[in-house]
């Protein structure tokens, strides 16, 4: 199944390794979603996926427990009828740029849905000194409010989310989060860097998720997922 698939696709491009999670709402019942048992996503198979509700309870028969972090997903899919996929990751490029003045923009057409700017989700405003983890509910809504109508949002000293439309969106572009934070790392040690306009973003983004399959396509080949 894609789900599987996407778990697999994460882990090959580095955007995932033991942790991190990927889960994608169901088409018949937006108040469900599923999501792989707690474990590493690259071991992640069929049997293991769970279906949650919005409170982040399995609803299902099985008595395997997923992520501490389910809230995420719930309260984000919560919020937002327009997500029907989200990935939460530590992929080691984009976390500078949740614990700095230096904002994540867009520096190539690839990374377009970053828009204008990436916000900053600072855990110890809501909550104080805490494990770093959305572990409830009301973490989950802090969380989504911080997120509001953008694309990704980083998370001081932890990570990132990044949503889409589709399971294969939302895949593709925690691909391209962790590409964008790679090189505007390395065009920052060599000048000013001229990002996308607000404009610029807005087209190139409405281009690029036309060929989101292609990619798709290509990386659940080499993960060992074939399409189909």
């Amino acid at each position: 199944m894609d789900l599987v698939r996407a778990n697999h696709i994460l882990a090959d491009k580095g955007v995932v390794d033991a942790f991190g999670h990927v889960s994608v709402r169901l088409p018949e019942r937006s108040d469900r979603f599923l999501i792989a048992r707690s474990m590493a996503p690259a071991l992640v198979r069929g049997p293991d996926i769970l279906e949650l509700d919005l409170s982040g309870t399995s609803v299902g028969r099985s008595v395997a427990k997923s992520y501490v972090e389910r809230f995420i997903h719930a309260e984000i899919y919560r919020a937002r009828p327009d997500v029907g996929a989200i990935v939460h990751s530590h992929s080691p490029a984009v976390i500078p740029f949740g614990v700095t003045s230096t904002a994540l923009r867009p520096i190539f057409h690839m990374s377009a849905f970053l828009g204008e700017r990436t916000p900053i989700f600072d855990i110890h405003d809501a909550v104080g000194d805490s494990d770093m983890l959305i572990r409830n509910a009301p973490l989950g809504v802090a969380l989504a409010d911080c997120l509001g109508t953008s694309n990704a949002v980083l998370q001081r000293g932890h990570g990132s989310t990044v949503v889409g439309t589709t399971l294969q969106e939302a895949v593709f572009r925690a691909v391209y989060l962790e590409i964008n934070a790679r090189l505007q790392t390395d065009a920052a040690r060599l000048g000013p860097i001229t990002f996308l306009s607000a404009g610029e973003a807005e087209l190139a983004d409405a281009a690029v998720r036309q060929q989101v399959d292609r990619a798709w396509d290509l990386w659940a080949q080499a993960a060992g997922d074939h399409h189909g």
